[in-house]
């Protein structure tokens, strides 16, 4: 059953730009990797400064596999560096209705 990933985080104010650059180059290899089936970068309307992924993969073990990848290049070390906080993960199962 896919599982429905969502990433919350908030970056610098002055990295909003660069987090575009930077997402711009990074997504297209999410997106090939093994198990992604989708993924979207939203910000949010009333705090600029908030984003948020909405992804979709094959299940939560491809996505660790992923974000294990991820942590191994050093990827993630650089999203952490623009964020302002702790960002916040959460897994979903699709309900069925």
């Amino acid at each position: 059953m896919a599982c429905q990933v969502t990433l919350e985080f908030k970056v610098k104010q002055d990295c909003i730009e660069k987090l575009r650059t930077w997402m711009r180059e990074v997504l297209p290899d999410t997106r090939g990797y093994d198990g992604c089936i989708s993924i979207s970068l939203v910000q949010d309307q009333d705090d600029p400064t908030a984003f948020a992924a909405i992804e979709q993969w094959d299940t939560r073990q491809h996505y660790e596999k992923y974000r294990q990848w991820r942590n191994e290049t050093g990827v993630l070390e650089d999203l952490i560096a623009m964020m302002d906080g702790e960002p916040s993960f959460r897994f979903f199962n699709y309900f069925g209705v």
